[in-house]
Parts: structure tokens; sequence; C-alpha cells
């Protein structure tokens, strides 16, 4: 199972990508949680020790001009296209209560003209990740998805967009939805997050693009807002283990 997790800033899709991960794991499937945003807060979510000290694949200059030819930060020079990446989780992954965690650092999308040998490592070892791997991987986006490019959407089983009750997450999960449509991709799934009522809940549903349906949803919760003061993972995931694997049986086709 591939799952790319988006949304607004602030909707919850890092709390959903822990939440996912540390359920999958809990089943004993082979975990690996790729964080792709630029805040990169997954580690911490995650209660990975020392999380400050992870260092982005993107920060890696020595190993990304051996792999591809060129150093980073130049453009218009000559270098490889399909880098070595099959090594790289491996050898540059974190492990934590069953859970694998890379941090690949942003990746530039095609519009910002960007033809350097940085990006297209990190997109590679994206690809390689996607498409190759033979564990759950768990891609936290960033708040969109021109970076995945059309080769790395094919072996993604299923998008997740979180959206929460306000008009701003949902016009974002909107611009989301238009764009993996147009890239072509087949599954794309909603899941609600911050619900306090039904009403909050029934503005979600009405205001979804095109009257997707929702997959999931998960309440507003101070035990899940404490994830981001420190409370361990665990402590939430006992709370919600079971709206977790129902997200899980929609995405997955497992009714």
């Amino acid at each position: 199972m591939k799952l790319a997790i988006s949304g607004k800033g602030g909707a919850g899709k890092t709390t959903l990508t822990a939440l996912l991960c540390l359920s999958f794991a809990s089943e004993g499937k082979k975990v690996l949680a790729i964080d792709a945003d630029p805040t990169a807060n997954l580690a911490g979510t995650l209660n990975f020790p020392d999380p400050e000290k992870i260092i982005p694949v993107i920060a890696m200059s020595n190993l990304i001009e051996e792999r591809t030819g060129a150093k980073p930060g130049t453009s218009g020079s000559v270098f490889k296209l399909n880098p070595k990446v099959d090594d790289i989780p491996e050898k540059y992954s974190y492990a934590h209560n069953g859970i694998k965690f890379m941090v690949l650092g942003a990746i530039r999308n095609a519009s910002a003209g960007c033809a350097c040998p940085e990006n297209t490592f990190l997109k590679s070892l994206l690809q390689h990740l996607v498409l190759e791997r033979d564990e759950v991987v768990i891609v936290d986006m960033e708040a969109g998805i021109e970076h995945l490019g059309r080769g790395t959407l094919a072996g993604i089983d299923a998008l997740v967009i979180v959206v929460e009750p306000g008009r701003k997450s949902l016009d974002v999960a909107g611009r989301i939805f238009a764009l993996a449509k147009q890239l072509g991709l087949k599954k794309i799934c909603f899941v609600a997050n911050k619900v306090r009522t039904q009403e909050d809940l029934a503005f979600i549903k009405k205001n979804l693009p095109e009257k997707q349906h929702l997959t999931g949803s998960l309440p507003y919760s101070e035990e899940l807002l404490a994830i981001d003061r420190g409370m361990p993972l665990q402590t939430a995931f006992k709370s919600f283990s079971e709206n977790v694997k129902a997200i899980i049986n929609e995405v997955t086709g497992n009714q």
C-alpha cells in the first residue's frame, strides 16, 4: 500500500499520517514513513528521539553529487537523470517503534523551472519509494502534488486529502483534487479532521469537490492537539484507533 497525504497546512495531515503509520505497524506491517513537507514535523509527531538531528536527504550534498555527477546548487550542468537510489532507504532511514522514516526535503515542482541535480535525485528517490518498495509507504506531502509527476503518481494507491470544517481548507482540497484528476490519479479520498459537531461534518460533505464521498473523520480533540506538545502518539492512538482503522478499510477497500 502506497499512500500520499495532502491538504491545507494545519488541517492535520501530519497527524493523520502518523496515526496511519502506527496503525499499519501495530498490525505487523513493514512501514516506511516519508516526510516530503518542507516544515518536516512528522518525526516529532511519530515520537522519534532527537528529531532535529534527522538530516533531510536534500541536505546530503556529497551523496547527491556522488550519485548525479554534479554539485547541488548548480544548473545547466550535465548530470545523471536516473541516479542510483535503491540503496538509500536502507542506508539513510531511521527506525523507531517498528517504523522506518526518512525526510526528503523540499522538492521543487516543474513550474519552478528547476533542472538541477538535487531535484532530479529527490524525484528519482521518491519514485523508487512509491514504485518499487515492498512495504507500506506513506508520504506526508506539502499542500500540493505538482512535484510528484505522472510516473510517481502511477504507483500511488490513493491520495488522501485532509480537510477541516472551513472554507479555506476546502478550497485547497478542491485545487489538489483537480490537479490529481488532471494527472490521472484514480483513487482520491477525503478525510475530515477537527470535527466538533454534526454541522461541521455536514458542511464538509456539502462542500467536497464534485460531491465526492467522505472516507472517514477524526473528531476535534485536545488529545490529538497535544501530540504537537510532545504527548506520546500511542496514547492518542488508543483513543482513535477505531477511527483510523475505519479510514484504512475505506482507503484500501477492505470493507
